[in-house]
């Protein structure tokens, strides 16, 4: 069972595939964002551009998930069993046909959302977007699951090989 320990800052993160309908879905840990409830999600999430949500419980991920799937792609914050803030991405779930000024008002509501959520990271949205990619070094996590990129390799959830590394 993976399971958040946000007292720890250990949260849960997954890459879900979204262009081909493979199915995969990558679940791992990261620490770093001081998330204490709810959940963050993004379809910006370099270079593949699956979904990929980082949050504390399953319920709160899945909120995200759904909401995402809802706007065609986007980012998300869920928190209190709902939906805080969302950013909807309809044109290839990274860019929008809205004025700019519509959007950096959004981002920033995000970002405070994030933020009520306990969040410690001031762009926690370019966090997660480079937590998926899998070109720098020394963990990502993909739609695979997590994989250490200097061996070309998968590595599990649980176990000494996890141990010491950094995922950013």
């Amino acid at each position: 069972m993976v399971v958040a320990d946000p007292d720890r800052d250990i949260l849960k993160v997954a890459v879900i595939e979204r262009h081909h309908a493979t199915g995969n879905v990558g679940i791992g840990f990261v620490q770093g964002f001081g998330i204490k409830q709810g959940a963050i999600a993004s379809t910006i999430a370099h270079d593949s551009h699956n979904l990929i949500v980082v949050g504390v419980d399953d319920a709160s991920m899945m909120l995200a998930i759904k909401k995402i799937f809802e706007m065609q792609g986007g980012l998300v914050v869920t928190g209190e069993e709902r939906v805080l803030e969302a950013l909807p991405l309809p044109v290839a779930g990274l860019m929008t046909t809205e004025p700019a000024e519509k959007v950096c008002i959004q981002l920033q509501g995000l970002e405070k959302a994030a933020g009520q959520l306990g969040g410690t990271v001031k762009n926690p949205f370019m966090l997660l977007s480079f937590l998926a990619l899998p070109v720098i070094p020394e963990l990502k996590i993909t739609d695979k699951g997590l994989v250490d990129v200097l061996k070309f390799s998968r590595v599990p959830l649980q176990g000494d090989r996890v141990k010491n590394k950094k995922i950013l």
